[in-house]
């Protein structure tokens, strides 16, 4: 809900009784919901469970500003990629860096897995403890420090609770797999006005099965291998075998037919056209071609991870009596996921004589005289690879507040921890000792292998922690408020305060790693493990002043010192005007950092590979036949110890309405502008303009791409700006029952990045750009009924339609990917509730009402191929209970 002007209304027949003030997220002073110049949204716990939702990371799929974050889904990948496990959120679409999250106000430990993402886990957020989450869609490094350029989510949770409460939650889907189950206990005593303490818990277990694309019927209704067959693999079982040029010439010269025809291509499999399906394929415009096999890996994954989640939150408070408490918080949680992806590839050679089909060929009789071959095997009988990652987070939180003559003071200690676990736990195995098996013919790249090399390749699979990375956060910080004189429109107030912090990243791969024996999962050159640290102090200030009847100024600023990085200063302004009690004007200008995460300064140079991507100084030599000059590329990404902090400034300007009791509608203008952009050239935009950055290229004798240096900068600028709209309609009594109902949407009128200064600026609104989109139009809308002991709710969720990425090239025919614009996504859901009695309340839902399928998307960025991962859910039509008992 917006925080608006509806306690105008309330007032009215209630003059006497005083409006209470709160902290709202965005604020140290605590103030009327109402008078806030600030555009906050509330999710209260009532919504949640309307949701029908369990985690964090569910619920903010709901949030209509919330764009491209990390999810479980997103995170199916293979070998080592970075940050997966993590599940993040990204106001504006502006980056998971530029979002920050909070816990009861206070920092949380980053995600520990080096990467270019920076941020809160949202697994380690207690999701089953929440009383609510404030999301304040305004830049807030005034008053919170780096990361909150895009805005603020505080997820806050319940400060007290007596009694027991016991909640059991079980959910399956119509098509099967991806069945959820949760269980949650919550007890307290002790009552802080009577007993002078209270203490309570809760613990939360839930539990999510994988999905399989096996399991959906919308994966072979995308069409995949006739429209993205050239993104496929040409590793396949039975093996495919890629001759040399003078290999294949001297087979054709000899007679020798595959399919009953000569050989075109130099990849070739012995088996075609019968190639092992539904996964191993005989697709001549496939990536494999005529002569061969290709392999569709979306008939050989998980499109939805199996995971196990604990969490367990503590809080205590005393009473110390003459106006002071002390209180601690414990958060301790853990997120294990299995991610499967395809069965793992092999690059090997064998001597032609053990092959049958080849050994009395002669093969050493062609020019070049080569009796290997080499390979190209997926190796089914070892199994999908699978990586466990496990995500613990720790918090510990001991403070105290109260009051000292006129100042009412907080001040409290915060340790926070991250560790995340990347565990190889199958499919994966060791690379030199596989060769081995297959030269000596253990392993049949043809088909099955023996009961022996079976055994062999069991005994050879890998079961380690190939990943360990830790992340430490310890802070004391402090505040104080007061009101200092009184002025037209009420109190003068006042907050000052203060943080110190340390921040520590630990990663340590594995020696298995570091040796460079594990297939599909290598080691880069230069991998090492790093020990960093930096310490953080800051300042601040804000004003409360509300000079006039009608108008409220808000004043605050921030000092911030990040060792060897810099400072940085951020004052903000925020004025609101109410000219009568049903309308509220509103406006606020700041500035904003973000400091350069750990990550960008100190990791250890990535090596990777580009998108398939055209070489133009090899195009021009080969007439601009992508078939020959078009390819993955090799990448060195390095981090950049000199980095600075980016800059923002943003500003908003909205008004708020209640036109009678039961509405409230509001709307809000933003816009932000990030400069000195920590980012990488595009390794697109650098071929695209070698004049410019082509001393990034680095070529071999032959004048070929060796590889691509990619090095974080403070480069270039983001803009992006739009219109929030909420429209809420509550407590309507009618002969059916009290209706309600909420819309809130985000209307993104610009969104664009420029890489480098002097470069063009790319947009990427309603358009897919290198790594993700954003919509133009999303919502949420909620309808409302309840009767008695009887209540029910029905939701939508909605994202507008995009151009697709469309640059995907064929390496095979040189032809890109045939222009596609992904049509919109909307999801329905419903639940109804049955208080049965003042203890027991009981629920049911559906989510995804009408099956929907995520729309076909030819983008390739993301592992899973045919649709985008980011926004939409493969699971279906879900159906969900729950049961609730509370002894109080």
């Amino acid at each position: 809900m917006a925080l608006a002007v509806h306690g105008a209304w309330a007032q009215e027949t209630l003059a006497t009784a005083p409006v209470p003030r709160v902290e709202i997220t965005g604020s140290a002073i605590k103030q009327i919901e109402s008078e806030t110049p600030l555009p906050v949204q509330v999710i209260t716990r009532a919504e949640i469970d309307k949701a029908g939702v369990t985690t964090a990371a569910e619920l903010m799929t709901r949030i209509a500003a919330n764009v491209g974050g990390l999810t479980d889904g997103v995170s199916i990948n293979v070998g080592g990629v970075d940050q997966r496990g993590m599940n993040s959120a990204n106001l504006r679409g502006i980056g998971t860096s530029s979002t920050l999250v909070l816990l009861n106000g206070r920092r949380m430990a980053n995600f520990a897995s080096p990467g270019d993402d920076t941020g809160v886990d949202l697994n380690n957020i207690p999701a089953a403890a929440l009383a609510r989450v404030e999301v304040l869609l305004d830049g807030a490094s005034a008053l919170y420090g780096t990361d909150a350029i895009g805005g603020v989510i505080n997820f806050i949770t319940r400060k007290d609770f007596q009694g027991v409460e016991l909640n059991a939650y079980g959910g399956g889907t119509d098509e099967g797999g991806a069945a959820k189950r949760q269980a949650t206990i919550t007890g307290g005593i002790g009552n802080l006005q009577k007993d002078g303490y209270n203490v309570f818990a809760t613990f939360d277990a839930q539990s999510t099965q994988a999905l399989r694309s096996s399991q959906r019927e919308f994966i072979g209704d995308l069409r995949i291998p006739e429209r993205l067959g050239h993104l496929l693999s040409s590793y396949t079982s039975p093996a495919n075998i890629r001759l040399s040029g003078d290999q294949r010439d001297y087979l054709n010269s000899i007679g020798f037919t595959l399919n009953g025809s000569p050989l075109t291509n130099q990849t070739i499999n012995l088996s075609v056209p019968n190639c092992n399906p539904p996964a191993n394929l005989y697709l001549p415009a496939g990536t494999g071609g005529i002569d061969a096999c290709t392999y569709d890996y979306m008939r050989d994954t998980e499109l939805f991870p199996k995971s196990n989640k604990q969490s367990f939150l503590s809080r205590g408070v005393l009473d110390l009596g003459g106006g002071h408490q002390l209180y601690g918080e414990v958060v301790l949680s853990r997120a294990r996921t299995s991610y499967v992806g395809s069965s793992t590839r092999v690059t090997g050679d064998i001597d032609y004589s053990l092959v049958p089909q080849l050994a009395g060929t002669g093969l050493e009789n062609s020019e070049d005289g080569d009796r290997m071959l080499q390979l190209r095997m997926r190796l089914l009988e070892a199994g999908n690879r699978t990586s466990e990652l496990t995500s613990v987070g720790q918090r510990y939180v001991v403070g105290i507040n109260g009051t000292l003559g006129a100042w009412d003071y907080d001040v409290a200690y915060n340790h926070s921890v991250n560790t995340v676990k990347d565990k190889d736990t199958h499919g994966y195995v060791l690379y030199n000792e596989l060769i081995e098996g297959v030269t000596a013919g253990l392993i049949n790249p043809f088909g099955p292998s023996s009961a022996e090399g079976r055994a062999y390749l069991e005994s050879i699979q890998v079961n380690d922690v190939v990943r360990y990375a830790k992340g430490v956060m310890d802070s004391v910080d402090f505040k104080a408020t007061r009101t200092l004189m009184p002025l037209p429109g009420g109190d003068l107030a006042v907050a000052v305060g203060g943080e110190w912090r340390r921040e520590k990243t630990d990663f340590t791969p594995s020696e298995l790693l570091l040796s460079d024996n594990i297939n599909d999962d290598f080691a880069p050159e230069g991998g090492r493990a790093t020990h960093d640290s930096r310490k953080v102090a800051a300042v601040f200030g804000e004003l409360q002043a509300p000079f006039a009847k009608e108008w409220q100024a808000q004043l605050s600023a921030r000092y911030d010192h990040y060792e060897a990085v810099g400072r940085a200063f951020s004052p903000k302004a925020g004025l609101s005007y109410t000219p009568v009690k049903w309308a509220m004007l509103r406006a606020s200008a700041g500035r904003g950092f973000r400091a350069p995460s750990m990550n960008d300064l100190h990791r250890p140079t990535v090596y990777s590979a580009t998108a398939t991507l055209p070489d133009p100084v090899l195009c021009a030599e080969l007439d601009f036949n992508y078939a020959d000059c078009a390819n993955n590329w090799d990448t060195r990404r390095y981090s950049n110890a000199n980095l600075k902090p980016e800059r923002s400034r943003q500003y908003s300007i909205g008004a708020v309405l209640e036109p009678s009791r039961n509405i409230t509608t509001s709307i809000d203008y933003w816009k932000i502008k990030r400069t000195n952009l920590i980012s990488e050239i595009g390794d697109d935009v650098i071929l695209a303009n070698l004049e410019k950055y082509g001393d990034l290229v680095f070529r071999d004798e032959d004048n070929e791409i060796e590889y691509i240096e990619l090095h974080k900068e403070n480069r270039g600028a983001q803009i992006a700006s739009g219109i929030d709209l909420v429209f809420d309609v509550h407590g309507v009594d009618t002969p059916v029952g009290r209706l309600g109902g909420r819309l809130t949407g985000t209307y993104v009128l610009d969104s664009k990045i420029q890489t480098a200064p002097d470069d063009p600026f790319i947009s990427n609104l309603g358009r897919f750009v290198t790594d993700g989109v954003v919509q133009r139009w999303r919502h949420t809308i909620t309808f409302d009924w309840e009767r008695g002991p009887f209540s029910a709710s029905l939701s939508n969720t909605f994202s507008s339609s995009y151009e697709d990425q469309n640059s995907a090239i064929n390496i095979d025919d040189g032809s890109v990917v045939e222009p596609n614009h992904v049509t919109s996504y909307t999801l329905w859901d419903m639940s109804a509730a049955w208080q049965a009695s003042r203890a027991l309340k009981i629920r049911a839902g559906v989510q995804n009402m009408f099956d929907r399928s995520p729309p076909y998307s030819n983008q390739a960025y993301h592992f899973l191929s045919g649709y985008d991962p980011t926004y939409t859910d493969p699971r279906g039509r879900r159906f969900y209970a729950s049961v609730n008992y509370a002894f109080k």
